[in-house]
């Protein structure tokens, strides 16, 4: 791209939020280009097993998010592996983003970086993820139909996830490191109303183990230290929920957050800043998924499409 040249769009992140707005830039002949620092998808292409994206069943991460960028590349979409170190609003109302050794001017900025999963840090949890270390039980949730699992958290999330849980597990531990729960009472009342959950308080998973399946869970008392090993005849799972870490410390200075770091959005993801919008799991909202990361890259490349005075694809 010539030096001088001020884009109509940079996306940041290429994830399915930030591929599907790549898609409908192209769409709506936006000069754009999506920065990528690590891996083209993100944390989808962790993901083995896919069943509920509408109209792509029995598909992994890997998988559906490689058709997300052909699909965006044949419309001739650019995504360039970078590393944006920061992101600024010029005094003319336009942006500069920074990655190594060049800055890139652009009209509009989306941010798709999203949100990692804050990790229990147990033995076996990097090795397992995605063979029985899972963090979202409605993606995983039906692969332990008949079997036990484990959730470790205490917040409402967990409580909640847990809950889901027992529609498909035989039995649900949730496992929390302190002796009370933080999710609300009503939820916690739930909890213990359920016959198929079993809360473990002053409880922690301090090692899974198996051959490539989890059927080894290790315990630690967390008020004696003593440590127990459960073995299980079939595989199990572990569903962690100790938070998320949104990608939102670009646009800090920006944009409204909420106290989970996540940036609140409006309703077409245009932020606080004019011209700043986000798209997926960086942002607040109720349901994280790959078909609503999709959504929003197609709102948020839409709404860059009006803010820009551009015509808007159908």
């Amino acid at each position: 791209m010539p030096e001088n040249e001020v884009l109509d769009l940079v996306i940041v992140g290429a994830g399915p939020a930030g591929l599907s707005a790549a898609i409908y830039a192209q769409r709506a002949l936006l000069n754009s280009i999506v920065l990528e620092q690590e891996a083209v998808g993100g944390q989808v292409i962790l993901t083995s097993e896919v069943d509920n994206y509408p109209g792509v069943p029995h598909t992994d991460g890997f998988s559906l998010v490689d058709a997300m960028q052909r699909q965006a590349e044949d419309l001739g979409a650019k995504v360039v592996m970078e590393n944006v170190l920061r992101i600024e609003r010029n005094e003319d109302g336009t942006f500069a983003v920074t990655v190594p050794g060049k800055v890139y001017q652009t009209k509009a900025v989306i941010l798709a970086g999203g949100a990692t999963p804050r990790h229990a840090g147990f033995a076996g949890e990097e090795e397992f993820g995605g063979k029985g270390v899972s963090y979202c039980a409605t993606c995983d949730g039906m692969f332990y139909r008949g079997k036990q699992v484990f959730v470790i958290g205490g917040g409402n999330s967990a409580a909640e996830e847990a809950l889901f849980l027992t529609r498909f597990a035989n039995k649900v531990v949730v496992v929390v490191r302190k002796d009370h729960l933080r999710a609300q009472a009503s939820v916690g009342k739930e909890l213990a109303e359920n016959p198929k959950v079993e809360v473990r308080y002053l409880t922690s998973i301090t090692k899974v183990d198996g051959d490539g399946m989890i059927t080894e869970v290790t315990l630690r008392n967390n008020t004696t230290g003593e440590e127990t090993v459960e073995t299980f005849d079939q595989n199990v799972g572990v569903f962690v929920f100790v938070g998320r870490v949104p990608a939102s410390a670009l646009v800090g200075d920006m944009v409204e957050l909420d106290a989970a770091g996540y940036v609140v959005a409006n309703e077409d993801l245009s932020t606080a800043t004019p011209g700043l919008f986000v798209a997926g799991d960086v942002r607040q909202k109720s349901l994280r998924q790959i078909v609503t990361a999709a959504a929003d890259g197609a709102i948020a490349a839409t709404s860059v499409s009006a803010y820009l005075g551009h015509p808007v694809a159908s």
